[in-house]
């Protein structure tokens, strides 16, 4: 291992807030970038910065969602509603690789940083746009979050049980979705400018990621279905429709578990665990197309099954059948899990004040240049006079800024 991670030299200015923008940008800091977050300074009684710093579980009045969200940046506080703060992140794009903002489309054009005003001083520059609805379209000025993401590109109509309402999630999954296909997008556009003569040679572009279509790119065969069928892919509850079988069994000790026996010769090993050979061997359920017609029956002989058995018992006796199972985790299963232990996924860090931290560990893993957590979420503008004084502001020009409150 070089110790080196892949996207060491590569800067990110990331202007997002909440969750889609920074989320983005964490994968990049994680992975060696230098991500500089721009955030409001503190005014007028307000605590300023990503509102993220303030949402869910506080901890001396910062969020635990924060410590992980923001790991490996670097804080800078930018009022950009003056014309000074608008001038400091130009002044910083100009040898930036990659912007990342998650405003409403005209937002970065108003304040005189949109693509076309950055790219004119560094042509080479990648802009990542995360929007509701894209920056093109009738719906594009239109607010857009995660859960509207998920509702309109589908994912909310075919989740929870045909005989109740949709329900979502409870994680913003919309938001992460779309932010991983930006990072891919930005990556693929870094590529093509450093395959064609680097950023000096000015093949920078605009990577906009649609959190709807993000969703929407995940609906698998949904669409052909409907346009050659007819087809409606409808909610179903915890199986998965038209594969067969895969489904959450309730145990005898009231777990439930996942056994996803759809594969042909999966289905008849699970057949012979359960002492159900009959099943293995009949013709009419040797294929998936077979047992679909008969799911209903074959869930509820396999939840009669599981229900004899304790769950760890019965994820054993799957195990030893080679049928793919697993217990339906909670958070707290997860944090003391010997997979993902092992697997480096949970890790610990201590807070300033000495309090104990556990964060999640880092996907993917890279065998030579494998990424990490160099720090955890900053505090407000704990970088901004560093990152200033890199790119040429003395002391008289930061305290200046200070005094105009630009930063």
């Amino acid at each position: 291992m070089s110790g080196k991670k892949p996207l060491e030299g590569v800067k990110v200015i990331e202007m997002g807030q909440l969750i889609a923008g920074p989320f983005a940008g964490k994968l990049f800091a994680e992975f060696g970038a230098e991500v500089i977050k721009i955030e409001p300074p503190a005014a007028d009684g307000q605590a300023g910065g990503d509102p993220l710093r303030q949402w869910r579980k506080l901890h001396d009045g910062t969020s635990l969602w924060w410590y992980a969200q923001a790991r490996n940046k670097k804080s800078v506080t930018v009022n950009l509603r003056l014309a000074e703060g608008q001038e400091l992140v130009r002044t910083l794009a100009r040898d930036a690789d990659i912007v990342i903002e998650n405003f409403r489309p005209g937002t970065m054009e108003k304040w005189g940083l949109g693509y076309e005003r950055l790219a004119a001083e560094n042509p080479g520059l990648i802009m990542l746009r995360l929007s509701g609805f894209g920056q093109t379209g009738p719906y594009r000025d239109q607010a857009g979050f995660g859960a509207i993401g998920e509702s309109m590109g589908g994912l909310r109509y075919i989740t929870g049980y045909p005989d109740r309402a949709p329900v979502r999630p409870n994680l913003s999954i919309g938001d992460s979705l779309a932010s991983l296909h930006g990072v891919i997008g930005a990556m693929m556009a870094l590529h093509h400018r450093n395959m064609n003569g680097g950023r000096a040679a000015g093949k920078g572009q605009v990577v906009d990621v649609a959190l709807y279509e993000a969703v929407f790119s995940m609906m698998e065969s949904t669409l052909p279905e409907f346009d050659m069928y007819g087809i409606v892919r409808e909610r179903s509850g915890s199986n998965l429709s038209g594969i067969v079988p895969s489904n959450t069994y309730l145990t005898q000790d009231g777990q439930h578990v996942l056994i996803a026996a759809n594969g042909d010769s999966i289905f008849k090993r699970l057949c012979t665990a359960m002492g159900r050979d009959d099943l293995g061997s009949d013709p009419t359920l040797a294929d998936n197309a077979g047992r679909a017609k008969r799911a209903e029956e074959l869930d509820a002989i396999i939840g009669a099954w599981a229900a004899l058995h304790h769950a760890q018992d019965l994820l054993a006796l799957l195990d030893r059948a080679q049928v793919p199972n697993g217990k339906i985790y909670s958070i707290a299963d997860i944090a003391r899990d010997p997979q993902f232990l092992a697997r480096d996924m949970i890790r610990q860090f201590t807070l300033e004040d000495g309090t104990p931290l556990k964060l999640p560990g880092i996907v993917p893993k890279l065998s030579a240049t494998p990424g990490d957590v160099d720090w955890v979420g900053p505090k407000l503008g704990a970088h901004t006079e560093e990152v200033l004084r890199a790119h040429g502001y003395d002391a008289a020009a930061i305290a200046e800024l200070r005094r105009k409150k630009a930063i």
